[in-house]
């Protein structure tokens, strides 16, 4: 009989990863502290869309449940700006069939729910965690009896209870950083039953210190995100009254504000949320340890939170198959291997804020991705832009991270020359001579 083990969250990574491990034939069960989603009323304004790429993709075809959700994507196959002036301009996202997708965090979770349960895992809701005891690896809810295992998985979010347990054990390493701006959500409604926007783009309005988003979702909305400071002027704390909010978005999002009618009520309504990135290690204790956001929380600019989650399946499910499923092994290895990829990530998506509500419509950036794409389009194999690395590739986030660092030493030189200048072969010896180190 294989081991029993206790997954502490249902959401996405948390359910996916249980349906894999019932699939290996171990006995799974979840515990979720929020009500069944599919029993109670969706909260608005609460959960940024989701962008699905490769890393994400690549762990539901393990689990075979990929086709179910295939339906519910969007494509997305590229960034449309707006400007001020509602001007567009299309910036690809990679080569030509490269895509991202859209997808609604609620209707995932559920269809992931769902998968569990067909795959013959116990799901219980309403069971908040309120102790973990490490060494005999029970936990306590706050309304049954302790649950003991042969392996406690913590996949409860940026807010875990699993982790706040292991701050209290010995030489265990924790910081959470939030971010100075905050985000609000908006819906942008169909229009005689058709989008308002055109559906494959992720839409962006760059403004410097501030920005608004809109992904499409398959029932013909869109969710507009407003990412934005908190304090200062113009911030959240700013807007205060109808008319200022209206004159704001008159201002810097005249376009989209004529896509929203009701505007102003959303705004008041819908809440404010905060934007945090976590960092903790080790992930593990004896037989317990953390997966996705309840290790390695991270804000969304990247669109890599849940895909990062999702390969954490993959990568823990591989090493324990490789390593026979023994979790004393497993689980220090896995903690300390995939740590440095966390971290990569998580300075990834914060730089890539910077890029999106800064740089997008900036004319060097925009000369410094069309120069790539054509190093690209001659030297496929030697450069693969950082965007391409992270979201349709399998290379790690470090070693992408380490790359991209090197292709911006390089594309900042060829910046400085004239466009008569540029020798594309040069450009690939000096970027080769860098990553070797010479």
């Amino acid at each position: 009989m294989k081991d029993k083990i206790s997954i502490v969250g249902a959401g996405l990574v948390g359910s996916l990863l249980a349906v894999i491990l019932k699939q290996k034939g171990f006995e799974v069960q979840i515990f979720e502290k929020r009500k069944d989603p599919r029993k109670s009323v969706l909260t608005e304004g609460r959960s940024i869309n989701l962008a699905l790429s490769h890393r994400g993709i690549r762990p539901l075809k393990l689990a075979g449940v990929y086709e179910t959700i295939a339906p519910y994507l969007i494509p997305m196959n590229g960034r449309m700006m707006h400007d001020q002036a509602g001007e567009l301009t299309f910036q690809p996202y990679g080569k030509e069939g490269q895509f991202i997708n859209s997808v609604s965090r609620a209707q995932l979770n559920e269809l992931l729910v769902v998968s569990a349960e067909k795959a013959g895992v116990e799901v219980y809701f309403d069971h908040k965690c309120s102790d973990i005891d490490f060494e005999s690896n029970s936990i306590s809810f706050e309304n049954r009896e302790n649950i003991a295992s042969d392996l406690i998985i913590g996949t409860d979010g940026a807010f875990s209870a699993i982790r706040k347990k292991l701050q209290f054990t010995d030489r265990f390493n924790f910081s959470q950083y939030y971010i100075e701006h905050g985000y609000k959500e908006l819906a942008v409604e169909p229009l005689n039953d058709n989008f308002r926007l055109a559906p494959n783009y992720l839409h962006i309005w760059p403004r410097g210190n501030f920005m608004l988003i809109a992904l499409p979702n398959n029932d013909k909305t869109f969710t507009c995100t407003l990412f934005f400071p908190f304090e200062g002027d113009p911030s959240f704390s700013s807007l205060k009254t109808k008319d200022e909010v209206d004159d704001f978005f008159s201002k810097y999002f005249k376009d989209a504000q004529e896509l929203i009618p009701d505007l102003t009520d959303q705004f008041f309504y819908n809440p404010t949320s905060s934007l945090v990135t976590t960092k903790c290690e080790p992930w593990h204790k004896n037989r317990s340890i953390l997966l996705g956001d309840a290790a390695h929380a991270i804000v969304p600019f990247y669109g890599q939170g849940m895909n990062s989650g999702f390969e954490d399946v993959r990568l823990f499910v591989e090493m324990a198959e490789n390593m026979n499923w023994e979790w004393d092994k497993i689980l220090p290895s896995y903690s300390s291997q995939r740590k440095k990829d966390a971290d990569a990530i998580s300075e990834l998506a914060l730089l890539n804020f910077i890029e999106m509500r800064d740089h997008v419509a900036d004319p060097d950036f925009l000369r410094r991705k069309k120069l790539e794409s054509q190093i690209q389009e001659r030297y496929p194999k030697e450069w693969i832009p950082l965007y391409s690395m992270v979201t349709f590739s399998d290379i790690p986030y470090s070693e992408a991270l380490r790359l991209g660092k090197i292709q911006k030493k390089v594309m900042d030189e060829v910046l400085t020359l004239e466009e008569s200048e540029v020798n594309f072969e040069q450009i690939i010896e000096r970027f080769n001579a860098l990553k070797k180190g010479d």
